[in-house]
């Protein structure tokens, strides 16, 4: 019997994925606290749009109202959840969908940030999955209706990376990794913990920066102030990460070790980052903008506290001083509380 699968929160990232699935004919169930962008995925479908004709198209979907997720207890129960909600949302999602699990059901997260501990203190470890979306580029920008910003990964750079938390091939890993790959490039991964981390860098050196700015990614990185600030803030998490036991990856196609070289004052490193960074700008529209960035536009709550602010967290248990993204962080709550306004000047001080 094909899996019964729940995608619970249905925006950029849950949506997208969603979408994609249900074409290849999976049984997808998507669950939506925003009840417009339910109603009109119900009437209309969603509607992708990408950078090619392929990827753009409209799929019929099956999307519910949080609130009609307990009429799914009278029916078979899912297999496998996917929570793709804001950090902040995790365990009250992972708890509601937690008793719609079967018996052999497990969670898997697909978030930005590091979530698994979260998802795992609601289900425990035997029941949650870890699943990376790397340079995806996703924005729910209008009810039912999802736009990726930056051309398919494909065999050039794999998107989705899925892995346990004790590192080891499942098949159950594999399973998820073909679904994700009905979307985009998948793989599986036995580094789980440095995958993630890689990707909280890359996390920590694009949402703020283009939160308090207010601009998106590319213009952060034609700017030399904000892409070295940028840079600064992915130096110091990667050293936290290393100091933690953490196996890096690259981050954003740089080497990790150049990105902390080049923020100790190693010109060929800074010039070779600097150099990968405004290559990568030609990959994706002028009109991205990282997640961050869209929340501060839409008035929606960051994930400040779950991304630069849980570096600063994890360098204080390893007595690494993090200015960076201490400063990048308190400037974003600052403009989250409306007591100054997202701008480049916001960042100047940093």
């Amino acid at each position: 019997m094909d899996p019964k699968i729940a995608i619970i929160g249905a925006g950029a990232l849950g949506g997208h994925v969603g979408a994609y699935m249900t074409r290849a004919g999976h049984d997808v169930t998507l669950v939506d606290p925003w009840p417009e962008h339910v109603e009109r995925m119900r009437s209309d479908g969603l509607t992708l749009a990408g950078q090619s004709e392929a990827e753009c198209f409209t799929q019929a979907v099956n999307a519910i109202h949080v609130t009609d997720l307990q009429a799914t207890a009278m029916t078979r129960p899912f297999d496998i959840a996917f929570v793709s909600m804001k950090s902040y949302d995790t365990v009250w999602a992972t708890q509601m969908v937690a008793q719609y699990l079967a018996p052999g059901g497990f969670v898997v997260s697909l978030q930005n940030g590091i979530n698994e501990e979260r998802v795992a203190g609601v289900v425990g470890w035997g029941r949650t999955v870890g699943c990376i979306a790397a340079k995806i580029a996703v924005e729910l920008d209008a009810p039912a209706h999802i736009r990726r910003n930056v051309e398919l990964g494909g065999e050039r750079h794999t998107v989705f990376r899925v892995g346990e938390a004790h590192g080891r091939i499942t098949p159950r890993i594999e399973q998820v990794a073909e679904m994700a790959g009905t979307a985009d490039s998948s793989k599986t991964t036995a580094n789980l913990w440095g995958e993630r981390w890689s990707k909280l860098v890359v996390n920590c050196m694009r949402n703020p920066v283009a939160a308090a700015t207010g601009r998106g990614g590319n213009a952060n990185d034609r700017d030399e102030q904000t892409r070295r600030l940028a840079i600064r803030i992915a130096a110091e998490a990667i050293e936290v990460g290393l100091a933690h036991g953490h196996q890096l990856e690259d981050v954003y196609k740089i080497d990790p070790m150049d990105l902390v070289a080049a923020a100790q004052g190693d010109a060929a490193a800074l010039a070779a980052c600097e150099k990968t960074l405004l290559e990568n700008a030609t990959f994706r529209n002028d009109d991205q903008r990282p997640s961050m960035g869209q929340d501060m536009l839409k008035g929606r709550r960051t994930e400040i506290d779950y991304i630069n602010g849980l570096v600063v967290e994890k360098a204080a248990e390893v007595g690494i001083a993090t200015p960076a993204n201490a400063g990048i962080a308190d400037v974003v709550r600052r403009i989250e509380r409306g007591e100054i306004a997202a701008s480049p000047d916001a960042v100047a001080h940093i």
